[in-house]
C-alpha cells in the first residue's frame, strides 16, 4: 500500500461570508504545507493574501504573472505586509493552491509558490523574510469577503 504524502491538518467550509480565515496551532512535524482554496467572493474581484504567525511587518516579498485571452502581465513587490497568492473573482468558481516550503525550518526564510484560476490564470512566488517556524497562517482578501460555501483545506507534506 502506498505511503500517504498529503496529511490533512484542517478543513474549513464557510457558513457565512468572512474576509479572513486563520489556521492556528500548525504542528511542526512536516516538511511543507499545501493550502487548497475553492469558492467565490462576495463582491468585487479581490486578491487573496497570506500572513504567517500574525506578522504584519513589511516582511513579505512576491512576484506574480498573470494572463487571460488578451494580455499578460508580470510584476514584483517588496516590503509588503502580506504575501499575495491569487485572485478570487465574483461569480466564478476559483481554485487557489499555495505551497509553503520548509515552513517548520528555523534556519531559513519561508518561500511560497501559488497558482490560481478563474477569470485570470495567476502564478506567484513569495518569500516571508523570517526564520521562525510557521505556527499559524491567516488568509484574507483585500476587499469584500470569501462567500459562504468557500472551502479551505490545509495539508502537511511528509518529507
Amino acid at each position: 500500500m502506498p505511503t500517504q504524502t498529503y496529511i490533512p491538518l484542517a478543513n474549513i467550509t464557510l457558513s457565512s461570508a468572512v474576509g479572513n480565515v486563520t489556521f492556528s496551532s500548525i504542528p511542526a512535524t512536516y516538511r511543507d504545507l499545501v493550502l487548497v482554496m475553492n469558492g467565490t467572493s462576495s463582491s468585487g474581484n479581490p486578491f487573496a493574501f497570506l500572513r504567517f504567525n500574525g506578522d504584519s511587518g513589511s516582511n513579505y516579498n512576491y512576484a506574480f504573472m498573470y494572463g487571460d485571452s488578451a494580455s499578460a502581465v508580470s510584476s514584483t513587490f517588496s516590503s509588503q505586509t502580506t504575501g499575495f497568492i491569487g485572485n478570487i473573482d465574483t461569480g466564478l468558481r476559483n481554485n487557489v493552491i499555495a505551497q509553503i516550503m520548509d515552513y517548520s525550518a528555523t534556519d531559513r526564510h519561508k518561500t511560497t509558490l501559488a497558482r490560481s484560476d478563474a477569470g485570470l490564470v495567476i502564478a506567484t512566488s513569495g518569500r516571508w523574510a523570517n526564520t521562525s517556524a510557521v505556527t499559524s497562517m491567516s488568509v484574507n482578501v483585500n476587499t469584500g469577503s470569501f462567500s459562504a460555501g468557500f472551502t479551505f483545506a490545509l495539508y502537511g507534506i511528509v518529507s
